[in-house]
């Protein structure tokens, strides 16, 4: 079979990029001529080259393959207005979207958020199921854009295209140039990352998500959620666990109405002198605003799943940061 992937450079196109070639695929990667391709050399794929908007590009780039894994996922990276980033999202799949239905591409994986969801009712482990009755109120930008990108990926598969959706837990793992959900890693070993904001999360290896996108995209069926998930834990837990291998304290509890007063500081800081801040609405989101995940539909529809211990993914994680220059001398 031959697969592509967008969005290949990232942390989870990267291992899902792996993870076709370790099932004996032909793999193609789908990139911008700006793309760092070169860091996917050694998997000997075909690169082909279209910039996300140039619908002609793109049919072209996605003509002969027998599958597609979208993982180049938007991220709000500056402080916006929450309309101006949900638009910015949406116009960047919308011409992915049609270049598919033009190319004909009989498999479609696009990669989602759990944050797409709500928390369940009874408090219990997130599932598949849950969806919002309207559009989410309170919410950070980024939320607000997963939310959108996952109507929009399931509007598509309504309308006839063969859209399946892969949301995996909190990735963490080797090969995050970023960093994006490993910056919590990096931050606690610089001494950046000394608070956080109580919550829960679910955290899967890197090269498993990267295995269950690729079961999720040959074995999903059509406009279907699935999650892919591994360690269900507190965020007090994640953060002490992390902080006890690097050999730092551990992060202390921070109140949300305190997280919530440092956002806005930092957002006026930004409009001021122009330098992101440390702490913002997203970071509070990813660290507050997550659930427990049940990822029963997935072993039982795909049979998908997670074997490898918490302390495995993060130690491997924090030897690759660590050797690749990202914590302070």
């Amino acid at each position: 079979m031959k697969y592509a992937v967008l969005g290949a450079t990232g942390l989870l196109g990267h291992h899902a990029a792996r993870a076709i070639r370790a099932a004996g695929h032909d793999l193609v990667l789908i990139h911008r001529p700006s793309s760092q391709i070169q860091r996917l050399a050694y998997l000997e794929p075909e690169c082909r080259v279209a910039e996300m908007l140039d619908h002609a590009g793109l049919e072209r780039a996605l003509r002969g393959l027998d599958g597609v894994i979208f993982s180049a996922g938007y991220y709000p990276s500056r402080p916006r207005r929450w309309q101006e980033e949900v638009a910015s999202a949406l116009g960047q799949t919308n011409p992915f979207y049609a270049a598919c239905l033009q190319a004909r591409v009989p498999r479609i994986l696009y990669v989602g958020s759990a944050y797409a969801m709500p928390r369940h009712p009874q408090g219990l482990p997130g599932h598949e199921g849950l969806f919002y009755d309207s559009l989410p109120s309170g919410k950070s930008s980024y939320v607000l854009c997963k939310w959108a990108l996952d109507e929009q990926a399931r509007e598509q598969a309504r309308n006839g295209l063969p859209v399946v959706i892969g949301i995996p837990g909190m990735v963490l793992g080797e090969l995050d140039i970023g960093p994006t959900t490993g910056r919590v890693i990096t931050a606690i070993g610089n001494g950046e990352m000394t608070h956080y904001v109580a919550g829960q999360r679910n955290v899967i290896d890197a090269a498993e998500a990267g295995r269950g996108l690729l079961m999720a995209l040959e074995r999903g069926r059509i406009g279907e959620r699935y999650l892919l998930t591994g360690h269900n834990l507190e965020m007090a837990d994640l953060t002490r666990r992390i902080a006890e291998l690097l050999g730092q304290p551990a992060p202390q509890p921070m109140s949300m109405a305190m997280a919530r007063e440092l956002a806005t500081l930092g957002r006026l800081r930004y409009r001021v002198s122009g330098q992101l801040p440390l702490l913002d609405e997203t970071a509070i989101e990813v660290m507050a605003g997550g659930q427990f995940l049940d990822g029963r539909k997935a072993r039982e529809e795909l049979g998908f799943f997670s074997t490898t211990a918490l302390d495995d993914t993060l130690l491997r994680a924090i030897d690759w940061f660590r050797d690749n220059g990202y914590f302070n001398a």
